[in-house]
């Protein structure tokens, strides 16, 4: 039971008499010298509609003077002078649960019991109601005396029988903390004592929060709460964390906090926990004088000091632009030595919010320095294959995480130093191993025999991913895992030059009516049959569509029971427009292929080939550049170059896939005909040539194929959802992205009801308009179908 329902019970009891024997007391005063209760009275009247107030004369808040006082008890109020809910004839409303002969309550603020004794001496403001100490009761402890609130909480005789401390503070937090101790259920109270402390809590729920807020909003804090809220964090703030912020700025409080020593410890744990909630936090901390760095210094002295932090980077970014000078494994050794130095700092709070870019860059650095720490250059073409499968794929794909890994000019020239370092001379070595190789045996990916596609099968889906390199591929496979997809992978070599002009044809399921001109400069092969130039991708689609495979553009999921071509992602534009930055944005544009991967499969498509054209070379600043004549070649692409006919040229010469009679020229090692190309394709290197092609497999399963939503209705962010089939177990959610969970949009995910109707609600009203996906999962969370929407549309 709450401590306000025994306080109502214990005052009402006053009235309480042997009606056999005594008459019934006409109303009930309770004097309150102190004032001790006056901030509980509204909860009380609220509960009480028999409780009125000495005071200032306002009929409906159940206030008056004495005289005032007099009327209600004797019935005879002026006509509109009527209080809420009291009924002058029956005392109490019949509309509460107060019995019609309960007695009046006044509530007397500013007077005590001794105030009523002597009508001739008593105040005048007393002097209307004083007889009725007489007539009445008043509602005061066994020893006579009036309740306080400390009496009530602590006496067994009457009151509460609570173990409370009585030094001043904690009487004065009980007095602030009164509206709150109300709601108080008496048996969490029961069996401990209570001190300030406990009084304080009751208003301020989390001080560990508050503290945390205050310093991160100064005077906004305090102006925000009321002055028993401020009281109460300010003597909890004082007697826990010994800091007075009524005396103290928010400074010394950051100061405090950057040290965290004893029970500020447990304030920097929340911190760290979600610095983003305190986004000034940083900045006030770094305006406090940190302490003295020296030899020792380390993150187990000055973890909570940005500054110190900050000195760390420079440092760091000015070691990294040092190994731009040094040898490939010199520089490789560096940066084991600058990982165990600054490693330690990408646990530190200053990594989470942004301001540890470079030691988090120094992770992915380290990985680069281990790959590259491996020579490819060794063995035959299969050892290279197995070579790069196992660890040399793990090289580029940390040479991009280091480029992804910051954002600022200063940091970006840092990583570039040190990665370049490492990662061009290894990828150079590698690539011209290779064309030594091919230039005596052969190359692997020659020849149309190794283009040709499996014939269409019911369920097989075919996606082309433009620019998909093999460790890009590795990152998918990791999202289709963790999705619960089945992958299978294999290497396959793309054909040359390794454009996507000449590599996607070969890669499609029509391969074999395909074939090359006797000369092109664009490297576009044509129809046999007729002739037409795929060049464009229209003639390509038309040739799919004629041997009877669908070609699913845009969103569409098409026919399951068929087979199909589908087409996602932009890795290969986003290279050629962003250049390095590519890095940056890869995983963005690996999460759309998965998206799209898993929509898919929940239209019931069971197999899903995932090929690709060719890969590519990307490293900021630009490829080295090698000259080649313009007067010699008719195009002369980043990589490749078709050779004028007649024309002499020391650049090596390869056949081209599509015609083999038609050679063309391919830059040397990693080296580009093109100065400043950062981003470039269509040469001879294991980054370009060497792809995975993935089969994701799916067990055929009716009911996702069977569900459809059949329609979807908009009330304000309401949407009603209607599915035909058997929607038993499914949920609808309402997604950004239809394959990721993280993006949901719904306050809930909601099941479908037995008639096939669920409704989500999308909690922020700022979205109407914004275009969103509904989709329909099973009970593990499995993709089954989905539909695009508008927010909050009405249809």
């Amino acid at each position: 039971m709450r401590i306000l329902d025994h306080l109502i019970r214990t005052i009402r009891s006053a009235a309480n008499h042997n009606a056999e024997a005594q008459a019934a007391p006409a109303c009930i005063l309770w004097p309150d010298h102190d004032r001790q209760w006056q901030a509980a009275i509204p909860v009380l009247q609220a509960a009480m509609p028999e409780l009125f107030v000495l005071g200032r004369y306002d009929p409906a808040a159940r206030t008056g003077p004495a005289i005032w006082l007099r009327c209600v008890l004797s019935g005879v109020l002026p006509p509109g002078a009527e209080p809420p809910e009291w009924d002058a004839r029956n005392r109490v409303s019949s509309r509460n649960s107060v019995s019609d002969t309960a007695p009046p309550i006044f509530y007397m603020p500013g007077y005590s019991r001794q105030d009523l004794r002597d009508v001739n001496t008593c105040p005048a403001d007393l002097k209307a109601i004083v007889e009725l100490q007489f007539r009445g009761v008043i509602w005061s402890q066994v020893n006579a005396r009036d309740w306080t609130i400390q009496a009530f909480l602590q006496s067994a005789r009457g009151g509460l029988g609570l173990d409370v401390a009585t030094d001043a503070e904690t009487k004065s937090a009980m007095q602030g903390a009164l509206t709150w101790l109300l709601d108080e259920d008496l048996a969490a109270l029961q069996g401990r004592r209570l001190e300030a402390i406990d009084f304080n809590r009751l208003i301020v729920e989390d001080p560990v929060r508050d503290l945390l807020h205050w310093i991160d909003q100064a005077e906004t804090f305090r102006q925000r709460r009321g002055a028993e809220e401020w009281q109460a964090f300010a003597d909890i703030t004082r007697t826990q964390y010994g800091l007075d912020p009524e005396r103290e700025s928010v400074l010394d409080g950051a100061s405090a906090l950057a040290s965290h020593e004893g029970a500020w410890q447990q304030v920097w744990a929340r911190f760290c926990e979600a610095p983003q909630r305190y986004t000034s936090i940083p900045d006030r901390i770094r305006r406090c004088p940190m302490p003295a760095t020296d030899l020792f210094a380390n993150a187990a002295t000055h973890d909570g000091w940005p500054q110190w932090n900050d000195s760390q980077e420079a440092a760091l970014r000015a070691d990294l632009m040092a190994l731009a000078d040094l040898p490939a494994q010199s520089a490789r050794r560096r940066i084991g030595e600058l990982e165990k130095q600054h490693g330690e700092r990408r646990h530190l709070v200053w990594a989470t919010v942004g301001d540890a870019p470079l030691a988090r860059a120094l992770k992915p650095l380290a990985d680069l320095a281990a790959a590259t720490e491996i020579s490819l250059a060794a063995g035959s073409i299969d050892d290279l294959v197995a070579g790069y499968q196992r660890s040399g794929w793990r090289a580029d794909n940390a040479f991009l995480a280091t480029l992804a890994a910051v954002k600022a000019p200063e940091d970006v020239a840092a990583v570039k130093a040190a990665a370049g370092a490492m990662y061009l001379a290894w990828a150079e070595e590698a690539a011209r191993y290779l064309q030594q190789l091919v230039e005596t045996a052969g190359y692997p990916g020659s020849g149309l025999s190794g283009a040709t596609a499996a014939p269409g099968k019911p369920g097989v889906c075919h996606l082309f991913v433009d620019g998909l390199r093999f460790d890009l591929a590795q990152r998918l496979v990791e999202r289709l895992d963790a999705a619960g997809c089945t992958v299978a992978s294999r290497p396959r070599w793309s054909a040359l030059p390794s454009v996507t002009a000449t590599g996607k044809p070969a890669v499609s399921p029509v391969a074999g009516q395909i074939r090359g001109a006797d000369a092109t400069s664009e490297f576009d092969p044509m129809i046999v049959a007729t002739g037409q130039s795929l060049k464009g991708g229209y003639n390509l689609h038309k040739l799919l569509e004629d041997a009877g495979w669908q070609v699913l553009t845009g969103e569409a999921l098409g026919d399951p029971t068929g087979s199909a071509w589908c087409e996602a992602g932009s890795i290969d534009a986003e290279g050629h427009q962003r250049g390095w930055r590519l890095a940056c944005h890869a995983d963005e544009l690996l999460d759309e292929v998965a998206e799209r991967i898993q929509r898919l499969q929940a239209a019931g498509w069971h197999t899903i080939h995932i090929i690709t054209d060719h890969g590519w070379l990307l490293f900021p600043g630009g490829l080295p550049k090698v000259d080649l004549p313009a007067m010699l070649t008719e195009n002369k692409w980043g990589r490749c170059a078709a050779i004028k006919p007649g024309s002499y040229t020391p650049a090596r010469l390869y056949p081209w896939f599509w015609n083999p009679t038609h050679s063309f020229a391919l830059a040397d090692g990693v080296s580009c005909y093109k100065a400043g190309m950062e981003y470039a394709h269509g040469g001879l290197s294991l980054q370009e040539c060497l792809t995975l092609e993935l089969t994701v497999t799916t067990a055929n399963d009716p009911v996702r194929r069977a569900v459809a939503i059949t329609d979807v209705g908009w009330k304000g962010m309401r949407c009603s959802i209607a599915v035909e089939g058997d929607a038993s177990g499914l949920v609808a959610d309402i997604r950004t992205h239809a394959g990721r969970p993280d993006s949901s949009l719904a306050v809930t995910p909601k099941e479908f009801k037995a008639n096939g109707v669920a409704s989500v609600v999308v909690e922020d009203a700022d979205l109407a308009g914004t275009q969103a996906v509904i989709v329909v999962l099973d009970a593990e969370g499995a993709l089954i179908t989905q539909m695009p929407t508008t927010l909050g549309e009405v249809s």
